[in-house]
Parts: C-alpha cells; structure tokens; sequence
C-alpha cells in the first residue's frame, strides 16, 4: 500500500506523472489496488452510497485518442455533497472553482493511481477559514479515497 500527499511546488501536469515525481501543491496521491475503470466505478458506487451526486465523469484517454494522442487510462470523477461543501462555498464563491471534488485516477507503468485537491489547499487557496466543515471534509475524503482504491 502506497499514500503520498505533496506540498512541495511543481509545475507538471498531474496526469502525466507518478507519484515518484514532483506533483502539484495541495494534491494527494494514492495507490490503487484495482484498475483505472473500477476505481472510477468504486468512486461514482461509494460517492452516491454516501450521499453525494456524482455530476461528471470524464475519460481523458478516450479524449486524447480523438486527438491522435495515445495516453494511458486516465479519468476524473466529479461528485459534492452539498452539506460539506456549500458551507466552504458560502465562505468565499471562488472556492467553486475546486468545489465539487475531482478525483482523478490513471494508469502509469501498470500502476494505478487516485489523487484529488487536499480540501486544506483548497481553503488556502480562496482564503476560507479553517472550521468544521473543512474539518469533515478533510476526514471524509481521506476515508472515501482509502474506500476506493482498497487502502481502508
């Protein structure tokens, strides 16, 4: 089992990188132990059994091919619980940006990988004062993401 969360600065692009190199501030980064589709599928499963609604899911593999580029399975889930992210939303309207959650998963040397905003990022970035809701939010993807790639 692999858990990575960075706070150093980079400037690559998180889909074409692994967790050995530098990855995007804020961002966290975890092993998966299924495949790109079935943590994609585990993601929409377990964010409609808790509550949320899953808005989007969108398969960045299947959009480079139309493009003539070969990439890896990478796709990105967006799902929000009202309840955990209004509140945050409320605090500064810019926090919209990165609210619902994204959960981007891809594949990179037969390795699958899930990494979503750390919502303590995301509260420095739009200057949102740290609470309960930031509190809860921060333990409930923490759990979610083990949920989901088998790391619980």
């Amino acid at each position: 089992m692999k858990f990575f969360a960075f706070a150093a600065t980079a400037t690559l692009a998180l889909a074409a990188c692994s967790p050995s190199a530098p990855v995007a501030d804020g961002v966290i980064v975890m092993e998966s132990e299924y495949s790109v589709r079935t943590t994609l599928d585990r993601i929409e499963a377990e964010a409609e059994s808790r509550g949320a609604q899953v808005f989007a899911r969108i398969d960045h593999a299947a959009g480079a091919e139309t493009t003539g580029v070969e990439m890896e399975p990478t796709g990105l889930v967006i799902f929000g619980n009202p309840a955990l992210g209004t509140p945050l939303i409320a605090q500064s309207r810019t926090a919209g940006l990165d609210l619902p959650v994204r959960m981007l998963v891809w594949e990179d040397d037969d390795e699958v990988w899930l990494a979503y905003t750390d919502p303590g990022a995301i509260a420095a970035r739009h200057a949102i004062n740290s609470g309960d809701a930031l509190d809860q939010m921060t333990e409930a993807l923490d759990g979610f993401a083990r949920e989901v790639t088998g790391n619980d």
